[in-house]
């Protein structure tokens, strides 16, 4: 089965690039596009729909009321030209807010995301995504899916990240703090201004150092006492 979506916009325009966008996510399917929000609601009484793409200003009613009247609330991503309606998009709590026009690495993120969600919600019902979560790395133009449970660790090249998994390594054009985001927090940490790490793969602490695949990578100061308290149960404040 497949992240069934709808996208809801007034421009054919806006909904013909985010159809371009999706065409490039095999497990992503768009089940219809709407200009006029009202006949969404007509689908989403028939069958369930995990993802919208939802316009804002539109003329018969905008995303805000569109998304107050649902009798279920799929993710929603809201998709605008207009900057100043995040706060309130995410008071109402979407997944997350595209400014027209969406460049493709941003809207990676927000795919990125979406696969998150996915595979912690437990009503989902493709399993095959549960058993095999991943994320998508933009490199060198072609899209590279890559299991979370093959990552190792994560390296800031200042541009560029280096993403080192079990079964090779990827140098991708984004920032640490961007990767370490879009990954689940249950599974991921920071523990240095320069590095990431997997922490079901740490196999041991030594001083201000953890190791990875006999790889050791430092713990910054900073970050210390949290590494520490969540990877190994140390609190230094013990006495």
């Amino acid at each position: 089965m497949k992240i069934k979506c709808l996208i809801i916009d007034d421009e054919p325009l806006a909904i013909t690039v985010i159809e371009n966008h999706l065409k490039n996510f095999d497990h992503i399917e768009v089940v219809e596009t709407f200009n006029n929000p009202l006949k969404a609601y007509r689908v989403l009484e028939q069958e369930k729909i995990d993802v919208i793409f939802l316009d804002i200003n539109m003329p018969q009613m905008t995303g805000f009321s569109f998304i107050e009247n649902l009798s279920y609330k799929p993710l929603i991503v809201i998709t605008t030209a207009y900057r100043e309606y995040a706060v309130k998009s995410f008071e109402l709590d979407v997944l997350d807010y595209l400014v027209k026009p969406i460049p493709f690495n941003r809207f990676l993120k927000t795919v990125n995301k979406i696969y998150q969600q996915v595979y912690v919600s437990s009503t989902t019902a493709d399993a095959s995504l549960q058993q095999e979560p991943h994320i998508f790395l933009k490199v060198n133009k072609k899209l590279i899916k890559v299991n979370l449970n093959d990552i190792l660790y994560i390296e800031s090249l200042k541009d560029y990240i280096k993403v080192i998994t079990s079964l090779g390594d990827y140098v991708v054009h984004k920032s640490l703090s961007s990767i370490t985001e879009e990954l689940p927090q249950s599974n991921f940490m920071r523990i240095h201004r320069s590095y990431t790490i997997s922490i079901n793969k740490v196999i041991a602490l030594d001083g201000n150092t953890v190791e990875i695949s006999n790889r050791k990578i430092p713990i910054g100061r900073n970050y210390l006492k949290q590494t520490k308290e969540r990877i190994f149960n140390i609190n230094d404040d013990k006495k």
